[in-house]
């Protein structure tokens, strides 16, 4: 880039990438819009399945196009007979995030629509893709261990079928509304890395499958999806809420990270995080152990006192997926079983208007180097 104007930004901050309709974050008023619908209205009132369409189509559904994606999302919820036979090879203790992205890879053998490329076939990929990920997870957790995969139910929705084919009995009403609400919240978030990433991918026209898979080895770390699993092992290792004040401050002269906190665009509270705040706090009382929203509360006071950070979508995730039963290493899964609306939302995007996204480097490297002789160069011992 010798000469030309370009101006490196580390970790591309503040660098507008791409023109898209499907969502917008607004840092400085802690806002988050899909498609134009603030996330306080629709996390009120929308249904995940509802989103899902939201993302694809750019609209809300009719009652008729509900009721249709409901069906084709429903029936593609199983898995092919392979997928669950390559599932039961995955060892035990592999971490959850590698087991899904080797699964999805899989998937893409048994595409139906094989090497077709059209949006119709792309949208249909979509469903699979969308459908399919709750099932990946929950079939995984049951064969690790020693249980029988459970089979989604055709009258349940997504939420109420994750938790169906995770536990095996039919979840309550407030449970459901509960991983409703935390997929309609953990939908789409603009430019985030993994999104990014899915997109680079597509946009180099390779198939849906491989950008999702791009996605989801982006979301493992714990920089982006990876840090609601922190959060709550942070909080085991507390233990008490009388604990916090001290471990917070402890970690923070050691300049530990405490994840949870603080976001790249959000200059105040993240809107997701006020939603999951309450729905830990409603989940706690439900069940009697509010030691874990009482303690993740403390360390939000604490960390507003000495850093002046608030909490981010990851923090009180936490505690309400704990709340509900679900074992830590799941809770990044979880994610991406919502984030892969937003995901194919943006490949498919992608696909409709796309460009090959190829962004240069500030070379700081030596210059005028010469050529020397093998036997007159100079080691480094």
């Amino acid at each position: 880039m010798s000469g030309e104007a370009n101006v490196a930004k580390a970790g591309l901050e503040g660098v507008v990438a791409a023109q898209s309709r499907i969502s917008d974050v607004n840092g400085v008023e802690g806002r988050l819009i899909y498609y134009g619908y603030d996330i306080h209205d629709l996390a009120a009132h929308a249904t995940f399945e509802e989103i899902v369409f939201l993302l694809w189509n750019g609209r809300l559904p009719a009652r008729d196009e509900l009721d249709e994606i409901k069906e084709q999302l429903n029936s593609e919820a199983g898995l092919p007979a392979e997928i669950k036979q390559l599932i039961k090879y995955i060892p035990a203790a592999a971490n959850s995030m590698d087991m899904l992205r080797t699964v999805v890879s899989a998937l893409a053998f048994y595409d139906p629509d094989g090497a077709d490329m059209s949006r119709e076939a792309n949208v249909r990929r979509a469903v699979r893709l969308t459908a399919k990920f709750p099932t990946i997870l929950t079939t995984f957790e049951r064969v690790r261990k020693g249980l029988d995969a459970v089979e989604p139910r055709r009258d349940l929705s997504m939420a109420g079928n994750f938790l169906y084919t995770l536990r095996g009995d039919a979840p309550d009403e407030v449970a459901t509304r509960t991983m409703d609400v935390a997929f309609i919240l953990h939908a789409d978030h603009e430019l985030n890395a993994s999104t990014f990433a899915a997109r680079i991918t597509a946009a180099t026209l390779s198939d849906m499958y491989s950008a999702i898979v791009s996605a989801i080895g982006t979301l493992k770390g714990p920089l982006h999806g990876g840090a609601n699993e922190g959060v709550i092992k942070n909080l085991v290792e507390i233990d008490s809420v009388e604990g916090v004040e001290a471990w917070v401050k402890d970690a923070l002269a050691k300049k530990k990270k405490i994840m949870g906190f603080g976001h790249r665009v959000y200059r105040t509270e993240d809107p997701r995080a006020t939603h999951l705040r309450e729905m830990s706090r409603k989940l706690g009382e439900r069940t009697g152990e509010k030691k874990w929203y009482e303690m993740s509360v403390r360390m939000e006071e604490v960390m507003k006192r000495e850093k002046g950070l608030d909490p981010n979508v990851d923090f009180y995730s936490a505690s309400t997926y704990y709340a509900l039963g679900i074992e830590t290493d799941l809770f990044t899964p979880i994610f991406a079983c919502s984030r892969i609306s937003g995901w194919t939302a943006h490949v498919l995007e992608q696909y409709d208007n796309n460009r090959l996204i190829r962004p240069r480097a500030e070379y700081t490297g030596p210059r005028g180097l010469k050529y020397a002789p093998i036997d007159k160069r100079r080691g480094t011992k």
